[in-house]
């Protein structure tokens, strides 16, 4: 009789040693345990092949070339909403109302958009004006406003680009009040906002969506900070062209250029948000220069 042949040892886990197995990667054939494997169209995939199956995967990007978000959560728009309702809730505070919040705030004070502060050497009431708001419905409006186009600008843009977008609004605003309103106190989101306007309408167009309503709104909204006296026109106007120039920069502007690559159609809209950037810290320098 032949002695009996010992029965060759079980494969063990590629990724577990302790772990004797006899399942497989359909895939790539390597030995897995049931914690390693993957149910699959044909068979079971090890971990480790789905991971290199999602890095070499091309990755969605949106129109303006950002990488599509694994999530629609609007984050940096409600961020920013609730910076706003932050630093209202502290003027609030500081001039004990929650509707004459401008009164004897010391925050409201060294914020509030003053040209002759800002030639002076106060630069930061350029971006920190835009935060602060008179009165609660003042805030209320701004918000709403910001609410319902941020989130889909932010979904297109992506956040970065988005926050780029809002911030050169505010620049905008705040350079054209610099220059054509130098004796008025401003505050609100209202320049950054309606730079979001003129940024949601150029996506419509880009998407090849029928822009009329956003049109028709703006034209109400200009028509109002021109009819309402107190209200600042040119810091609604400034924003809305900054805005607008942005973001045809961004969605645009490659095309006109006949940018192929994405990654230099990416660059193109870095550069050119760039530029409106600078333009309005530019008008900014020139009159406070002039101030002095």
């Amino acid at each position: 009789m032949n002695p009996q042949q010992p029965s060759p040892p079980m494969p063990v886990c590629v990724r577990h040693t302790d772990r004797p197995t006899g399942l497989a990667c359909t895939r790539c054939g390597r030995p897995a345990c049931p914690e390693c494997l993957r149910p699959a169209s044909v068979g079971q995939h090890c971990v480790d092949c789905i991971r290199a199956d999602q890095r070499g995967t091309r990755k969605v990007r949106e129109v303006s070339g950002a990488v599509a978000a694994r999530t629609a959560t609007p984050f940096v728009t409600y961020v920013l909403i609730a910076l706003n309702v932050v630093v209202y809730a502290v003027t609030s505070v500081q001039a004990r109302s929650l509707t004459g919040n401008e009164v004897e705030s010391a925050l409201f004070v060294d914020w509030v958009m003053f040209p002759p502060a800002v030639a002076g050497g106060e630069w930061f009431r350029v971006i920190g004006s835009g935060f602060l708001h008179y009165g609660l419905i003042h805030l209320l409006l701004n918000m709403l406003a910001l609410y319902i186009v941020g989130r889909d600008i932010e979904i297109v843009l992506g956040r970065a680009r988005y926050l780029a977008v809002y911030l050169i609004s505010l620049l905008g605003g705040s350079a054209a009040v610099m220059l054509l309103a130098q004796e008025n106190l401003t505050a609100g989101a209202s320049g950054a906002v309606y730079g979001l306007f003129g940024a949601i309408t150029v996506i419509l167009v880009r998407l090849r969506q029928n822009p009329n309503s956003m049109l028709i709104l703006i034209g109400i909204n200009v028509f109002i900070s021109f009819s309402l006296p107190g209200i600042s026109l040119w810091g609604h106007l400034g924003g809305l062209a900054a805005g607008t120039l942005a973001t045809l920069g961004v969605l645009f502007l490659p095309e006109w250029l006949r940018v192929k690559s994405p990654q230099r159609a990416r660059r193109v809209g870095v550069i050119a948000l760039a530029v409106v950037a600078v333009a309005a810290l530019a008008v900014i320098g020139i009159a406070a220069a002039s101030l002095r």
